[in-house]
Protein backbone atom coordinates (compact mmCIF):
# COMPACT_ATOMS: atom_id res chain seq x y z
CA UNK A 1 0.00 0.00 0.00
CA UNK A 2 2.59 2.22 0.85
CA UNK A 3 4.74 1.83 -2.29
CA UNK A 4 1.36 1.96 -4.25
CA UNK A 5 0.70 5.62 -2.71
CA UNK A 6 4.40 6.48 -3.32
CA UNK A 7 3.76 6.09 -6.81
CA UNK A 8 0.75 8.04 -7.29
CA UNK A 9 2.34 10.66 -5.05
CA UNK A 10 4.62 11.14 -7.72
CA UNK A 11 2.53 10.57 -10.90
CA UNK A 12 0.60 13.11 -9.50
CA UNK A 13 3.50 15.70 -8.64
CA UNK A 14 4.82 15.37 -12.14
CA UNK A 15 1.67 16.19 -13.93
CA UNK A 16 1.20 19.30 -12.09
CA UNK A 17 4.37 20.28 -12.50
CA UNK A 18 4.30 19.73 -16.10
CA UNK A 19 0.87 21.41 -16.10
CA UNK A 20 2.63 24.73 -14.36
CA UNK A 21 5.92 24.46 -16.93
CA UNK A 22 3.39 24.62 -20.05
CA UNK A 23 0.65 26.96 -18.58
CA UNK A 24 3.99 30.05 -17.76
CA UNK A 25 5.14 28.78 -21.58
CA UNK A 26 2.07 29.95 -23.07
CA UNK A 27 1.73 32.93 -20.68
CA UNK A 28 5.65 33.95 -21.48
CA UNK A 29 4.40 33.43 -25.63
CA UNK A 30 0.93 35.39 -24.85
CA UNK A 31 2.80 37.90 -23.38
CA UNK A 32 5.30 38.57 -25.81
CA UNK A 33 2.39 38.27 -28.87
CA UNK A 34 0.71 40.27 -26.98
CA UNK A 35 3.22 43.36 -27.60
CA UNK A 36 3.51 42.75 -31.35
CA UNK A 37 1.08 43.76 -33.90
CA UNK A 38 2.56 41.92 -36.94
CA UNK A 39 2.71 38.67 -35.35
CA UNK A 40 -0.86 39.16 -34.05
CA UNK A 41 -1.38 40.09 -37.82
CA UNK A 42 0.27 36.82 -39.00
CA UNK A 43 -1.82 34.53 -37.01
CA UNK A 44 -4.88 36.03 -37.56
CA UNK A 45 -4.75 35.68 -41.38
CA UNK A 46 -2.51 32.53 -41.64
CA UNK A 47 0.31 33.97 -43.67
CA UNK A 48 3.33 33.21 -40.95
CA UNK A 49 5.14 30.38 -41.10
CA UNK A 50 4.36 28.63 -37.12
CA UNK A 51 8.39 27.78 -37.23
CA UNK A 52 9.61 30.91 -38.16
CA UNK A 53 7.63 32.99 -35.87
CA UNK A 54 8.83 30.43 -32.91
CA UNK A 55 12.24 30.78 -34.11
CA UNK A 56 11.85 34.83 -33.74
CA UNK A 57 10.22 35.16 -30.18
CA UNK A 58 12.48 31.89 -28.65
CA UNK A 59 14.93 34.16 -27.13
CA UNK A 60 12.09 36.49 -25.67
CA UNK A 61 10.45 33.42 -24.45
CA UNK A 62 13.11 32.34 -22.91
CA UNK A 63 14.31 35.35 -21.27
CA UNK A 64 10.53 35.41 -19.79
CA UNK A 65 10.80 31.56 -18.56
CA UNK A 66 14.06 32.03 -17.62
CA UNK A 67 15.21 28.40 -18.92
CA UNK A 68 15.78 26.64 -22.25
CA UNK A 69 12.52 26.36 -24.60
CA UNK A 70 12.03 24.32 -27.71
CA UNK A 71 11.00 25.78 -30.71
CA UNK A 72 8.39 22.92 -31.13
CA UNK A 73 7.44 23.48 -27.70
CA UNK A 74 6.71 27.39 -28.94
CA UNK A 75 4.79 26.39 -31.91
CA UNK A 76 2.30 24.14 -29.80
CA UNK A 77 1.58 27.85 -27.75
CA UNK A 78 1.19 29.70 -30.68
CA UNK A 79 -1.38 26.96 -32.09
CA UNK A 80 -3.30 27.44 -28.68
CA UNK A 81 -3.46 31.21 -28.96
CA UNK A 82 -3.65 32.20 -32.39
CA UNK A 83 -7.56 32.42 -32.06
CA UNK A 84 -7.32 35.05 -29.77
CA UNK A 85 -6.10 37.48 -32.07
CA UNK A 86 -8.11 40.30 -34.49
CA UNK A 87 -5.81 42.74 -35.69
CA UNK A 88 -7.48 46.50 -35.34
CA UNK A 89 -8.56 48.09 -38.57
CA UNK A 90 -6.58 50.30 -40.37
CA UNK A 91 -8.01 53.35 -39.21
CA UNK A 92 -7.56 52.45 -35.55
CA UNK A 93 -4.17 51.37 -36.41
CA UNK A 94 -3.31 54.68 -38.08
CA UNK A 95 -5.03 56.43 -34.57
CA UNK A 96 -3.05 54.61 -32.22
CA UNK A 97 0.55 55.09 -34.20
CA UNK A 98 0.32 58.51 -34.47
CA UNK A 99 -1.01 58.86 -30.07
CA UNK A 100 1.13 59.46 -27.27
CA UNK A 101 2.03 58.13 -23.96
CA UNK A 102 2.43 60.02 -20.80
CA UNK A 103 2.35 59.12 -16.98
CA UNK A 104 0.91 61.07 -14.02
CA UNK A 105 1.97 59.41 -10.58
CA UNK A 106 0.56 60.08 -7.15
CA UNK A 107 -2.79 60.98 -8.09
CA UNK A 108 -6.06 60.56 -6.01
CA UNK A 109 -9.95 59.25 -6.86
CA UNK A 110 -13.19 60.50 -4.90
CA UNK A 111 -16.43 59.05 -5.78
CA UNK A 112 -19.61 61.19 -4.48
CA UNK A 113 -22.91 61.16 -4.45
CA UNK A 114 -24.52 63.62 -6.92
CA UNK A 115 -26.47 66.21 -5.02
CA UNK A 116 -26.92 70.14 -4.90
CA UNK A 117 -24.68 70.36 -2.39
CA UNK A 118 -21.84 68.23 -4.08
CA UNK A 119 -22.31 69.77 -7.27
CA UNK A 120 -21.96 73.32 -5.41
CA UNK A 121 -18.35 71.76 -3.88
CA UNK A 122 -16.90 70.34 -6.83
CA UNK A 123 -17.35 73.93 -8.77
CA UNK A 124 -15.51 75.31 -5.97
CA UNK A 125 -12.92 73.03 -6.52
CA UNK A 126 -12.74 73.97 -10.07
CA UNK A 127 -12.59 77.19 -9.54
CA UNK A 128 -9.76 76.61 -6.39
CA UNK A 129 -7.40 74.30 -8.13
CA UNK A 130 -7.96 74.86 -11.86
CA UNK A 131 -4.16 75.19 -12.45
CA UNK A 132 -3.77 71.43 -10.84
CA UNK A 133 -4.32 68.16 -12.33
CA UNK A 134 -7.85 67.52 -11.99
CA UNK A 135 -10.22 65.67 -14.11
CA UNK A 136 -13.95 65.07 -13.18
CA UNK A 137 -16.27 62.71 -14.79
CA UNK A 138 -20.08 62.82 -13.89
CA UNK A 139 -22.65 59.43 -14.60
CA UNK A 140 -26.52 59.51 -13.36
CA UNK A 141 -26.21 59.26 -9.53
CA UNK A 142 -22.24 60.22 -8.73
CA UNK A 143 -19.53 62.12 -9.84
CA UNK A 144 -15.95 61.49 -9.81
CA UNK A 145 -12.55 63.43 -8.99
CA UNK A 146 -9.35 62.48 -10.33
CA UNK A 147 -6.17 64.83 -8.83
CA UNK A 148 -2.99 65.56 -7.52
CA UNK A 149 -3.03 63.01 -4.25
CA UNK A 150 -1.24 66.46 -2.60
CA UNK A 151 -4.87 67.56 -2.79
CA UNK A 152 -6.60 65.27 -1.18
CA UNK A 153 -7.43 66.35 2.45
CA UNK A 154 -8.67 69.52 0.87
CA UNK A 155 -10.68 68.04 -1.57
CA UNK A 156 -12.50 65.08 1.11
CA UNK A 157 -13.10 67.82 3.84
CA UNK A 158 -15.40 69.78 1.61
CA UNK A 159 -17.85 66.68 1.02
CA UNK A 160 -19.79 64.78 4.37
CA UNK A 161 -18.85 60.91 4.71
CA UNK A 162 -22.04 60.09 4.10
CA UNK A 163 -21.96 61.86 0.52
CA UNK A 164 -18.32 60.11 -0.39
CA UNK A 165 -18.92 56.40 -2.25
CA UNK A 166 -15.79 55.83 -2.87
CA UNK A 167 -11.60 57.06 -2.25
CA UNK A 168 -8.29 55.95 -3.22
CA UNK A 169 -4.81 57.14 -3.64
CA UNK A 170 -1.84 55.62 -4.90
CA UNK A 171 -2.94 55.64 -8.58
CA UNK A 172 -1.54 56.60 -11.49
CA UNK A 173 -3.07 58.33 -14.58
CA UNK A 174 -1.86 56.69 -18.05
CA UNK A 175 -2.79 59.53 -20.37
CA UNK A 176 -3.17 58.53 -24.33
CA UNK A 177 -3.18 61.46 -26.56
CA UNK A 178 -4.10 60.91 -30.01
CA UNK A 179 -4.92 63.07 -33.20
CA UNK A 180 -8.12 64.64 -33.88
CA UNK A 181 -9.53 61.59 -35.65
CA UNK A 182 -10.02 59.57 -32.90
CA UNK A 183 -13.38 61.66 -32.15
CA UNK A 184 -14.42 59.77 -35.06
CA UNK A 185 -13.14 56.69 -35.10
CA UNK A 186 -14.79 54.19 -33.01
CA UNK A 187 -12.92 51.33 -31.24
CA UNK A 188 -9.60 53.30 -30.06
CA UNK A 189 -10.19 53.44 -26.34
CA UNK A 190 -11.05 49.88 -26.57
CA UNK A 191 -7.99 49.06 -28.15
CA UNK A 192 -5.50 50.51 -25.36
CA UNK A 193 -7.56 49.30 -23.22
CA UNK A 194 -7.24 45.84 -24.06
CA UNK A 195 -3.67 45.69 -23.91
CA UNK A 196 -3.98 45.98 -20.41
CA UNK A 197 -6.37 43.60 -19.84
CA UNK A 198 -4.59 40.87 -21.68
CA UNK A 199 -1.69 41.74 -19.15
CA UNK A 200 -4.02 41.14 -15.67
CA UNK A 201 -3.61 45.09 -15.00
CA UNK A 202 -6.64 46.41 -13.20
CA UNK A 203 -8.11 49.30 -14.54
CA UNK A 204 -9.48 51.87 -11.64
CA UNK A 205 -11.48 53.80 -14.04
CA UNK A 206 -11.11 55.67 -17.64
CA UNK A 207 -11.80 59.15 -18.67
CA UNK A 208 -11.97 60.10 -22.44
CA UNK A 209 -11.91 63.77 -23.03
CA UNK A 210 -11.96 65.60 -26.49
CA UNK A 211 -8.78 63.85 -28.11
CA UNK A 212 -7.03 62.01 -24.38
CA UNK A 213 -7.62 58.84 -23.16
CA UNK A 214 -7.09 58.64 -19.58
CA UNK A 215 -6.59 55.18 -18.18
CA UNK A 216 -6.46 55.04 -14.20
CA UNK A 217 -4.49 52.05 -12.32
CA UNK A 218 -2.60 51.20 -9.20
CA UNK A 219 0.86 53.01 -8.58
CA UNK A 220 2.40 49.34 -8.87
CA UNK A 221 0.87 48.56 -12.23
CA UNK A 222 2.08 51.97 -13.70
CA UNK A 223 5.12 50.66 -15.62
CA UNK A 224 3.77 47.73 -16.98
CA UNK A 225 0.70 49.18 -17.87
CA UNK A 226 3.03 52.47 -19.59
CA UNK A 227 5.22 49.57 -21.20
CA UNK A 228 2.02 47.80 -22.61
CA UNK A 229 0.88 50.85 -24.39
CA UNK A 230 4.33 52.51 -25.51
CA UNK A 231 4.75 48.69 -26.66
CA UNK A 232 1.22 48.83 -28.31
CA UNK A 233 2.11 52.05 -30.25
CA UNK A 234 5.55 50.96 -31.46
CA UNK A 235 4.02 47.73 -32.86
CA UNK A 236 0.97 50.08 -34.74
CA UNK A 237 3.95 51.82 -36.44
CA UNK A 238 6.29 49.32 -37.17
CA UNK A 239 3.19 46.82 -39.09
CA UNK A 240 2.66 50.37 -40.77
CA UNK A 241 6.43 50.32 -42.36
CA UNK A 242 5.99 46.64 -43.02
CA UNK A 243 3.10 47.43 -45.10
CA UNK A 244 4.40 50.29 -46.65
CA UNK A 245 7.41 48.20 -47.46
CA UNK A 246 5.65 45.60 -49.03
CA UNK A 247 3.83 47.90 -51.57
CA UNK A 248 6.99 49.89 -52.73
CA UNK A 249 8.29 46.22 -53.51
CA UNK A 250 4.90 44.83 -55.12
CA UNK A 251 4.79 48.20 -57.34
CA UNK A 252 8.69 48.09 -58.23
CA UNK A 253 7.91 44.56 -59.23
Amino acid sequence: MFISFLVLFVSTWDMSDSISVKTTLIQAVRDVVDSDLSIQDALYRGYGNLSAIARVLKPLVKERIRREVKVESIVTSLKRIRGRYKVAPKDILNVVMNSTVTVRTDVAKVSVEKRKKTLEAVGEILLSYREEFLQISESIDAITLLFDQRLYSEVVKLFRGDEILESSKELAAIIVRSPIEIIRTPGCAASFITQLSRRHINIEDTISCYTDTIIVVNMVDAGRAFAALTDYIASARRLKEEAAKKRRVEEGA
